[in-house]
């Protein structure tokens, strides 16, 4: 089987054109051509994710983040990134990712992040589909609210502005970094905004909306299972996995 042959499974699902400008979605590192034999399904392309490759015996690693964003101006071993890549070349594995197009795709970050509060009624937020909005089946109060998402999200720790309606009932949400759209969610009436990477002043604001920074990792991983299942339903005999690392977040807690 080839590169490519994963790849476009993962593209029928997220298109590579509906990435975003910015973003380098797709090959990294190697040939579409390239004749792969197992695939390991991750979230971050790192050395060790890399390392785990090799020792499991696959030449094809498919991660959520791209490896690469922009130019390399060198290829330096001390640098994360040109570490990874050299490890990759090295052993001979193709590198593939599907970012901003999973983000917004039918069923890619947005919608699981959606999915997982049983959200109702979801239509896009913006025009782009990175940011959705919806209705919880019955109002919650917004303690009972925090407490339910950082029970669905697996938190040890929530971020939240401490101000919001008095009652919970539409939720706008965007996974990864969404900051940018939370004027989009005050104006369609949300009542509480999720995503991750909010900066200190961004939780300043009327009282109208309640902003809760989920982690930017934690707002995303399910991208991965995604992943899995799609490259299994359509390769059920093929060897695709995903890394015994469950863990990744770079971002640690006490």
């Amino acid at each position: 089987m080839k590169a490519k042959d994963i790849a476009a499974v993962i593209e029928r699902f997220a298109p590579l054109a509906t990435q975003e400008e910015w973003d380098n979605s797709g090959f990294s590192v190697g040939s579409p051509e390239q004749e792969v034999h197992g695939v390991l399904v991750g979230f971050d392309c790192t050395p060790a994710l890399v390392e785990e490759a090799v020792a499991v015996g696959a030449d094809m690693i498919v991660t959520h983040h791209p490896l690469i964003f922009g130019g390399l101006r060198r290829i330096d071993p001390a640098d994360f990134v040109g570490e990874t890549v050299i490890k990759a070349i090295r052993a001979g594995i193709v590198v593939y990712a599907a970012h901003t197009n999973a983000d917004k795709a039918d069923g890619g970050v947005t919608a699981l992040m959606a999915q997982k509060l049983h959200l109702q009624e979801v239509q896009p937020l913006v025009p782009s589909n990175l940011a959705q909005i919806g209705n919880l089946p019955a109002p919650m109060r917004p303690a009972d609210f925090c407490a339910e998402v950082k029970r669905v999200f697996g938190l040890n720790v929530l971020r939240y502005s401490g101000e919001g309606r008095s009652q919970i009932r539409r939720v706008a949400l965007c996974g990864g970094s969404g900051s940018e759209f939370i004027g989009e969610a005050r104006a369609a009436g949300a009542d509480a905004f999720l995503t991750g990477d909010v900066s200190y002043h961004r939780f300043f604001g009327d009282k109208s909306l309640l902003i809760m920074d989920i982690g930017h990792y934690e707002s995303e991983v399910a991208i991965v299972e995604k992943f899995l299942s799609l490259l299994k339903d359509n390769f059920p005999t093929f060897a695709i996995r995903t890394s015994t690392n469950k863990n990744n977040n770079p971002i640690h807690y006490l």
